[in-house]
């Protein structure tokens, strides 16, 4: 067999016909396990070449093996595909989605430069079937040949329309590569021409320009391997090898390898620096898997990825976390020696054991708390290389604050997440430059604009905090960490600060089911689903159930219990359930509360207002 190399276009860019035998399955790739994966690694290129970042490594995106396959004179060269067809094909249906969204944007040239790696040209025997690229098992061409033949997205639509069976409630949904160019046009709209209000990358750029730089990329920095089968290989054997089902090494375990065999090529005793340096990294601790997006991972290999990203001040996905760590150890020299990279690695693997375990009384303990019960690990980049600087106390409670008060203001505001990985990284690189400080993070984050980043300010923050229904938007441990915090605010600082035995819960104070119990403030009873569906759009009774309806899921309305209420007890009226309330907490947010002989819209507001009043001093701007 004969193994090589070669660019992603270049496997496209010969006159044949790559041709998926009978035998093969059916295309079963989906968006969750195998387009958005691949997405993200083409994305990331385009990132890189957008962003100027011209030493990037180049990113293999697979292997296929291709075996020669006797084609009669005057037809075009056929070979067969034993191994990655399922990858060839999506690759063709994503080109197909790339050559559309150009010609939408008015650029044909590069529309029709596409068009030279999904079809061949000149004389064929066959046209109808010599014309194509790749050519899939039979069930599979109606819907590839639609794909890319459509020539435009409306087109594939059209060919593809939903259909329902009747008495069906969704439709059924449409073929799988006709999903996957529609999965793969989307993205690639929304990173050309941003989503969500916000710019997309080198927006000073126009279109045509960044479009064509991403196409290069295409035929440059994304590769495969190619293995191609000689007369005397055996197709079915090298397929069967090729997809054994061995345990794959994981990126911590490659990098220690990597590691350990260059301390043994420069003589480095071996025991005596696994010891100091590198025995804690195979403690249990650091291989319990936690989850990460869509998948588990070893603490080892999250660690990695976030001192790598640290470091560099850009994205690392896990799973190309071993060639990106050669690639910036060989090109960056980063350390004097190897006994400095492995100290480098066991201090600052003690530091992300602080961050992802917090002890209490350690001074990062309440930001990594808050990161913890927010979900927000996009910031422990940041936070690594905070802990690697000589900060005093006083200046790590203020970064805290400024942290804490940051993404606690957008998550009341429910604005979203989706940036923070890059908002984080850049805070990263800046303050590396300027310093590690509060005032200049202060600075940066002030800077931030758009929905994806803006600190918000206190009227936008009253406003949410007053109006928003907030329960569903902030989950238990968001609420539970919020109110706990506002209930540190009516202790006095001689009080220590409380503990619990066990995660309080969430508690509406005024039930969501409240129709039977709880009288509208006219005394009147609230209005049902299909009461308020045929009510008249004027009716004063709906108006002020619809009032009701919001005020319930406020910050004004919900609390924590030390234990929670049956529903029965939840449900109770006023009198009745305050007396329950009293039982199950004697925290002291509540004690105020539990006083008040009403509790209906007028009184949720004046909580709400009395809590923000609190909020403003934890959460200060």
């Amino acid at each position: 067999m004969d193994v090589h190399k070669s660019s992603l276009l270049a496997v496209f860019d010969a006159k044949q016909r790559l041709e998926v035998p009978l035998f093969q399955r059916q295309y079963v790739w989906n968006e969750e396990q195998q387009w958005l994966p691949l997405w993200e690694d083409i994305e990331r290129k385009f990132t890189e070449t957008l962003e100027g970042r011209k030493d990037a490594p180049k990113h293999f995106l697979g292997a296929m093996v291709l075996d020669q396959k006797q084609t009669p004179t005057g037809h075009v060269v056929v070979r067969q595909v034993i191994d990655g067809q399922q990858r060839l094909t999506t690759l063709q249906v994503f080109l197909s989605a790339y050559r559309d969204f150009c010609k939408a944007q008015g650029c044909d040239a590069l529309a029709a430069e596409c068009d030279k790696f999904l079809f061949n040209t000149g004389m064929m025997a066959d046209p109808n079937v010599d014309k194509f690229k790749v050519w899939p098992t039979q069930l599979d061409r109606p819907q590839f040949t639609d794909v890319v033949s459509a020539g435009s997205r409306e087109e594939v639509l059209k060919r593809n329309p939903l259909r329902k069976k009747p008495y069906a409630r969704k439709p059924d949904p449409r073929p799988r590569m006709v999903e996957a160019y529609l999965f793969f046009f989307d993205q690639l709209k929304g990173f050309f021409l941003g989503d969500d209000g916000e710019s997309p990358l080198a927006a000073n750029y126009p279109i045509s320009a960044r479009v064509d730089e991403c196409f290069q990329t295409l035929r440059n920095a994304l590769m495969v391997v190619v293995i191609d089968l000689q007369k005397d290989d055996d197709p079915q054997v090298i397929f069967e090898t090729l997809n054994a089902r061995g345990e794959p090494l994981l990126p911590a375990d490659l990098l220690r390898n990597y590691i350990f065999f260059r301390a043994n090529r420069e003589n480095l005793d071996i025991e005596a620096v696994y010891k100091k340096y590198w025995s804690r990294f195979d403690e249990e601790f650091w291989r319990e898997e936690v989850k990460q997006g869509r998948l588990n991972r070893p603490r080892s290999d999250l660690f990695m990825q976030h001192f790598l990203s640290s470091r560099q001040g850009q994205d690392i996905p896990i799973k190309h976390l071993y060639v990106e760590y050669r690639h910036w150890l060989e090109t960056t020299n980063p350390f004097q020696n190897l006994t400095e990279e492995l100290a480098t690695l066991a201090r600052q693997g003690d530091h992300f054991r602080r961050i992802i375990a917090p002890v209490q009384g350690d001074i990062v303990f309440e930001l990594c708390s808050f990161l913890d019960a927010y979900d927000i690990r996009t910031a422990y980049p940041l936070l690594l290389a905070l802990m690697d600087v000589d900060l005093d106390d006083a200046e790590w409670t203020e970064i805290s604050h400024i942290l804490e008060s940051y993404l606690l203001r957008r998550a009341v505001c429910n604005l979203g997440t989706k940036n923070y990985n890059r908002i984080f990284l850049s805070l990263t690189r800046s303050l590396r430059k300027d310093g590690y400080n509060a005032a200049s993070l202060k600075q940066l984050l002030l800077a931030q604009t758009g929905e994806s980043g803006v600190w918000p300010d206190n009227a936008a923050f009253r406003e949410a905090w007053l109006h928003k229904p907030l329960y569903g938007p902030l989950n238990s441990p968001k609420l539970v960490y919020l109110y706990a915090r506002l209930n540190q605010t009516y202790l006095s600082s001689k009080c220590e600060a409380l503990t619990f035995s066990k995660q309080p819960t969430v508690e509406h104070i005024m039930p969501q089911d409240w129709i039977e119990n709880w009288p509208l403030q006219d005394g009147s009873k609230g209005m049902d689903f299909m009461e308020l569906y045929r009510a008249t759009e004027n009716d004063p009774h709906a108006a002020a159930t619809r009032k009701r309806e919001r005020a319930l899921q406020t910050l004004g309305n919900l609390t924590i219990l030390s234990t929670g209420l049956n529903a029965a007890q939840s449900n109770y009226g006023w009198d009745q359930k305050r007396r329950e309330m009293k039982k199950h907490s004697l925290l002291p947010i509540n004690q105020n509360l539990l006083e008040m002989p009403v509790w209906d819209e007028t009184t949720i507001l004046e909580r709400g207002e009395e809590l923000f009043e609190r909020a403003l001093h934890i959460w200060c701007r």
